[in-house]
């Protein structure tokens, strides 16, 4: 009786399956955008040989925040109450700088309970990525809208939605965001590019992520259903990542124009120009193309708007190079006559 032959299993850089990034089995509705993001989540991490064990993923309170038990299973999680993850994650972040924080929210969850910690988080360029899975719905309470809902836009049930919708990427655009993308989970290519190059990104990055919702807004008259995004997408410029362990010579250039960004880790973001007018470091530029797209009823593609010089969080604080859970007593504990020296400075 011959023995079956052994399948070889493929390793990252760092010699990990893509199992050690892989998670229990979704029980979100099948069809959902949410798992087609979560799957490109793992192979992002998996690609850019981050250790599963230095990761923490973030979540609030929706559908896709139960999305962090589909994936990275080493990895470290907290599921904050509902709205709170980014002050959560900043509170973590302060401690314990050395993690690669990844938050994942909901429109629900970020646009309305959660909308004034998301404020804070992005003005204080805490330094994590954070995916929006956005379908203008609250899918676990029955489909009511989002505050991120189109104007014009019209569930399976219901009445269409006349109410002006909060655009989260032109408002992190406003508060100085240091890298600002939106993407489609039906665009895999392209969302897995964004993900690994915010990876890469040392500062917070929103990614807002239009993922239909199969249950709820998935019909012709939703502006965000699946069909409509794929027939309405204005899309910026390709996104390509060449990690810093791939040197650029050994990459294939792209025709026509393009632009390198070389990210804090040494990676690189490649962007093959689609539309010759827009400038990633204009701020000007990216809300001049989410007004035109939504004018247009259309959804804008792409990197919107990336700052690679804004200090994070962590270096506003002037943090010590050892991340604060990693520090000992005698580092943390003053000695008796540094304390009386404090006091007494006090007194003066």
């Amino acid at each position: 009786m011959s023995e079956k032959p052994v399948r070889a299993i493929k390793l990252n850089v760092i010699n990990e399956p893509k199992d050690s990034y892989t998670g229990g089995k979704s029980s979100l509705c099948p069809g959902c955008g949410h798992d087609q993001i979560s799957s490109v989540i793992v192979n992002a991490a998996w690609e850019n040989g981050l250790e599963p064990h230095r990761i923490a993923k973030m979540s609030g309170i929706g559908c896709s925040s139960k999305t962090p038990a589909y994936y990275l299973n080493k990895s470290h999680g907290f599921n904050t109450v509902h709205g709170r993850m980014p002050s959560v994650t900043t509170g973590a972040n302060v401690v314990n700088k050395d993690l690669t924080y990844l938050g994942v929210s909901g429109d629900g969850d970020s646009a309305s309970i959660g909308i004034g910690q998301l404020i804070h988080a992005i003005r204080r360029n805490v330094n994590m990525v954070y995916v929006l899975e956005n379908n203008g719905v609250y899918g676990l309470t029955k489909g009511q809208y989002s505050a991120t809902a189109d104007i014009g836009s019209k569930k399976k049930k219901g009445t269409t939605n006349e109410t002006q919708p909060i655009d989260l990427c032109a408002l992190a655009v406003n508060l100085g965001c240091s890298f600002v993308a939106r993407s489609f989970s039906g665009s895999k290519k392209q969302l897995t590019a964004i993900i690994k190059a915010a990876l890469s990104h040392k500062g917070f990055a929103l990614i807002d992520v239009v993922s239909p919702c199969v249950t709820f807004n998935n019909n012709d008259e939703s502006l965000r259903s699946y069909g409509y995004v794929k027939d309405h997408q204005a899309e910026l410029h390709s996104v390509g990542y060449i990690p810093h362990f791939s040197p650029l010579e050994q990459v294939e250039v792209p025709a026509g124009s393009y632009r390198d960004i070389t990210l804090h880790d040494g990676s690189t973001m490649r962007l093959e120009t689609i539309s010759d007018e827009h400038d990633v470091s204009d701020a000007v530029a990216a809300l001049a193309a989410l007004h035109k797209a939504e004018s247009e009823q259309k959804h804008v593609m792409g990197l919107l708007y990336f700052n690679g010089d804004k200090p994070s969080l962590d270096e506003d604080l002037d943090l010590h190079h050892t991340a604060i859970t990693e520090l000992g007593q005698d580092d943390l504990r003053p000695s008796r006559e540094t304390l009386a020296k404090v006091i007494d400075s006090l007194r003066n």
